[in-house]
């Protein structure tokens, strides 16, 4: 489904610890309608999983995943970069049709 490189492993990570709930927090990969595209990507450091949520173990790091964003999500990749322009996390997706300059919305 979804995979993590190394570094955004690593920043996931630190954001749980400052987060301060270790134990059952993980990050919410979520897909949502919007966006310049059609639908856009979201992240969020959560407490716990929702009831209906698939709980990937990816490098260590929980992933939470709704049923609706499962359906996009087969073969993301989410990276975190830094370069002069700015950090943050990036996302590939095999499956997107298009996608904005940004790079943070798409269509399928």
């Amino acid at each position: 489904m979804v995979t993590l490189t190394s570094m955004a492993s690593e920043k996931v990570h630190d954001f749980i610890r400052e987060h301060g709930v270790e134990t059952e927090a993980g990050l919410r990969v979520a897909v949502l309608p919007g966006g310049c595209s059609g639908f856009q990507y979201g992240l969020n450091i959560e407490d716990s999983p929702e009831s209906d949520d698939e709980v990937l173990d990816i490098s260590g790091v929980k992933v939470f995943v709704d049923p609706f964003s499962a359906q996009y999500l087969d073969g993301v990749e989410i990276d975190y970069v830094s370069s002069m322009m700015g950090q943050g996390f990036t996302f590939r997706n095999p499956n997107a049709s298009g996608g904005c300059g940004c790079g943070s919305s798409f269509t399928v």
